[in-house]
């Protein structure tokens, strides 16, 4: 029973002299991490407002604001560990050493953060548009920091890295998408009339965009016929079916108008003296 007494009088003494000797400290490394902690807050409450202020992304904004939030309580707590006498240079070591670990193991995922903050910041293309990029396209569904995703026509979401975004060729299209088509007519066929059908096709059909005039003319000459190719824009969720509709439209009407579409022919002449 003595024995316990002496151990806890013992432990009792080095906690009276532990804290006579370190509680200024102990309480200085509280005060200051916890103002540290408060002033953060404060700091970025002040940037996400500042930024706002001139009109800056709300994402890239509040990723700078937490930025220097982290920062500011980094630099505290490094000041607190110092106000208790522990030595920082370890700690700094291995933050170093996990940060170059952790570097070259993320390094795509990092890739794809840093060009997620240059679309957010230059905003080559918004929620809405239409882009290729990759032999991909679809309507921007959403923009993240690490990826974009898009939404094709069977309502297929794509799920795009942000580092294809600035590292590769972009197409932006907006809210449509261009259809090319062609078609041959023959060389007996009235040139002008075929143009003006399909113009007016382009025309009045309801889902073909007049933002964008649709173009009809002269490609090439075939040997089997003329070639007339044509341009219009359609919204990107209907490309398919509104190209297939406007195909139908056109064969039924240039068939109306009795114009002939000529099928690739190959004509073979037999000479006599080639035979003896």
């Amino acid at each position: 029973m003595s024995e316990q007494l002496r151990g806890i009088d013992k432990f009792y003494s080095i906690m009276i002299e532990f804290f006579a000797n370190y509680s200024l400290q102990i309480i200085g490394a509280i005060i200051i991490f916890t103002t540290g902690v408060f002033l953060s807050k404060y700091i970025y409450k002040f940037t996400l407002k500042i930024l706002l202020k001139y009109n800056l992304d709300e994402t890239l904004s509040g990723f700078i604001a937490n930025f220097f939030k982290i920062i500011v309580i980094l630099m505290m707590g490094i000041l607190a560990l110092g106000k208790l006498g522990i030595s920082i240079a370890p700690f700094i070591a291995a933050i170093g050493a996990i940060s170059l670990t952790a570097g070259l193991a993320l390094q795509g995922s990092v890739s794809n953060f840093a060009a997620g903050l240059v679309l957010v910041a230059t905003k080559p293309f918004k929620i809405g548009d239409t882009i290729t990029v990759k032999n991909n396209y679809g309507e921007v569904d959403e923009i993240k920091l690490a990826y974009t995703v898009l939404v094709n026509e069977n309502e297929e979401k794509i799920t795009i890295p942000n580092k294809y975004m600035i590292g590769d060729v972009l197409i932006n299209s907006f809210k449509y998408r261009i259809v090319e088509g062609s078609i041959n007519i023959s060389y007996d066929s009235n040139i002008a009339d075929c143009i003006k059908i399909i113009k007016n096709i382009l025309q009045n059909s309801n889902n073909v965009s007049n933002e964008n005039e649709s173009i009809v003319g002269i490609h090439a000459f075939r040997d089997s016929g003329i070639e007339i190719n044509y341009r219009y824009w359609v919204p990107t969720k209907s490309f398919f079916k509104i190209q297939y509709e406007i195909n139908l439209l056109l064969l039924k009407a240039l068939n109306e108008a009795k114009i002939t579409i000529p099928f690739p022919q190959l004509e073979v002449k037999i000479l006599e003296n080639s035979i003896k």
